[in-house]
């Protein structure tokens, strides 16, 4: 069942209105327009990451983190809270500008992790939350609109490979293979050459130029031949 619900305008407002809708002339439904105004609002909403500012806002970057105007964070030191807000671009601790990291420091007598340490609650949220988890979600909730924006993108073309043979080329290629033996080498009849002889030993003669005297073994003499 289609229902409707009546809600309130400033009359500068509606009158802005009727006019544009004059100037593009034709006959139009107010309350059409108006739905059709609110619808886009909230697709154009819809589509900002939680952290983002749309509206222009001032606030305070802390690193990947943004803390609009209005962010109040708070701190647990020696059994008490202490809080700061962001103001403008600043974030306020007792009348003055802080970092994060100087304003969890500011009650603490030992070195503080900031992340860790400060609680968070923007604008629009019901509780505080750990300033490391809000800095977990951010990066998660980038990481999954990077995979959508992956899996949306049309996927290439296949790599291209070879085609495998069919079955039927396969029984045909081995019926053929066994239907005809390979045909053998023929022997070959010419006779085979002799091997080369070796090559004669040289002499000591042969590799010396100077060396020119005989040999001393033909000049040995018998012992029989001496007593002669």
């Amino acid at each position: 069942m289609f229902t409707t619900v009546s809600c309130q305008l400033p009359t500068d407002t509606m009158l802005r209105l009727v006019q544009h809708l004059a100037r593009r002339g034709g006959t139009q439904d107010i309350s059409e327009s108006i739905t059709a105004a609110v619808e886009s609002w909230l697709a154009a909403e819809s589509e900002a990451p939680p952290a983002a500012d749309p509206a222009g806002v001032r606030g305070y970057q802390w690193k990947t983190l943004f803390l609009p105007e209005g962010t109040v964070l708070r701190s647990w030191s020696y059994g008490e809270h202490n809080y700061a807000c962001v103001e403008g671009d600043q974030i306020m601790h007792e009348g003055r500008s802080v970092s994060p990291n100087q304003f969890a420091r500011s009650f603490a007598r030992t070195a503080r992790n900031a992340w860790f340490d400060l609680s968070v609650r923007r604008p629009g949220d019901k509780h505080f939350k750990i300033a490391c988890r809000l800095r977990q979600e951010l990066a998660q909730e980038e990481l999954a609109h990077r995979r959508s924006r992956l899996a949306g993108a049309e996927p290439g073309p296949p790599p291209a490979t070879a085609t495998p043979p069919s079955a039927e080329a396969a029984a045909a290629t081995s019926t053929t293979s066994l239907a005809v033996p390979a045909e053998r080498a023929p022997v070959s009849t010419a006779p085979q050459p002799r091997p080369e002889p070796p090559e004669p030993r040289r002499h000591k003669q042969d590799f010396d130029p100077g060396w020119d005297l005989p040999e001393r073994r033909k000049f040995r003499y018998r012992a029989e031949d001496i007593a002669y």
